[in-house]
């Protein structure tokens, strides 16, 4: 039934990202100067047109039905159709108890790469279905992950996950006249390797890159001295996008990435800029969808509350194989802390 109400609302969750693409295609570039604070994280040029674009969307599509929808700048908005204000009316409402989906959307997630066209940016859009409250990482049915692409791009990746299945699927389009390139399903492989890939500890406060890099330098520590890994060929990789991360770990450009900001902050009270619910929802979906493996640091289920506050700390892993063999090493990577 989830996979069912996913499928139906896909072409119109497809149209909102190529409204934010369109909007913020070219914006801001080079401007690095916040416009606010946003709830979760600091509000950018890109991102203001970017939330213009979507209260378009959403009010154009609250007037058949309802829906709640999550955002950074403006929390949880619950609209539907008006049915005392004439055609093609909307109104608030109360909640969530109103038969229609919850989506979580991150309109912009790296705008800070996009901005400097360093590396793109990502629409991500995670779909739970209709239910009574608010849902968790848990209720997430289906990811949506849209490029939004450097200027000298000609392409644009889509990537879909849909956790009913689950099934993975990643899209190539021009940019020019819309044509699909590629299209293929994303497969985790089997490969439990220790090195030569990515394997990349994020690390974005400076406050915190000391505690990072000594969790980082015991873990490989480990690897090398226990798996035999080669160092000269276990890769870093700094991108400052939550779903960029996934997708590299979903497509197995990654093998493996840990983002330990809040829980460094929770364990050592350090100053933290961490992982928000509303922009990793959807990238864990997909790479889940995909076959890889996203956990709590420690290996536990990883569940929140999707909201546009809670501090989220996740590692990837590429395939189960990987997390086997590399999680006893983390875990004494944070004993050791």
């Amino acid at each position: 039934m989830q996979s069912r109400g996913f499928e139906r609302w896909r072409p119109r969750l497809e149209e909102l990202c190529d409204r934010v693409r369109a909007a913020t295609r070219g914006a801001g570039a080079g401007v690095t100067r916040p416009v606010r604070a946003g709830a979760g994280d600091v509000t950018f040029a890109p991102d203001v047109r970017a939330e213009d674009a979507v209260s378009a969307w959403l009010l154009e599509v609250a007037r058949r039905e309802p829906l709640s929808l999550l955002t950074e700048d403006e929390g949880w908005r619950h609209v539907g159709p008006d049915p005392t204000g004439g055609a093609g009316g909307t109104r608030a409402l109360d909640g969530f108890d109103h038969g229609g989906p919850r989506l979580v959307l991150d309109p912009i997630d790296g705008t800070r790469n996009l901005m400097a066209d360093l590396r793109p940016a990502w629409t991500a859009l995670a779909y739970a279905g209709p239910g009574p409250g608010a849902p968790s990482m848990a209720d997430v049915r289906a990811g949506l992950l849209s490029e939004l692409p450097v200027s000298g791009a000609a392409r644009a990746r889509r990537l879909t996950g849909d956790l009913s299945g689950p099934r993975a699927t990643l899209e190539v389009r021009d940019l020019e006249d819309g044509r699909p390139v590629e299209s293929r399903e994303l497969r985790a492989d089997a490969d439990d390797r220790v090195d030569h890939g990515y394997f990349p500890f994020f690390r974005y406060l400076p406050a915190q890159r000391p505690a990072l890099a000594a969790i980082e330098a015991a873990f490989f520590e480990r690897l090398a001295r226990l798996e035999g890994a080669d160092m000269r060929s276990c890769y870093d990789d700094q991108y400052i996008s939550n779903a960029g991360q996934l997708v590299l770990l979903a497509l197995g450009t990654y093998r493996f990435v840990a983002d330990l900001r809040a829980d460094l902050h929770e364990r050592a009270g350090a100053p933290a800029v961490t992982a928000k619910p509303y922009d990793v929802a959807a990238a864990i979906a997909c790479a889940r969808a995909a076959g890889c493996e996203v956990v709590a640091p420690d290996g536990a289920p990883l569940d929140f509350p999707l909201d546009a506050t809670t501090p989220v700390s996740f590692v990837g892993y590429a395939n189960d194989a990987t997390m086997r063999r590399l999680l006893p090493h983390l875990r004494a990577a944070l004993g050791a802390r």
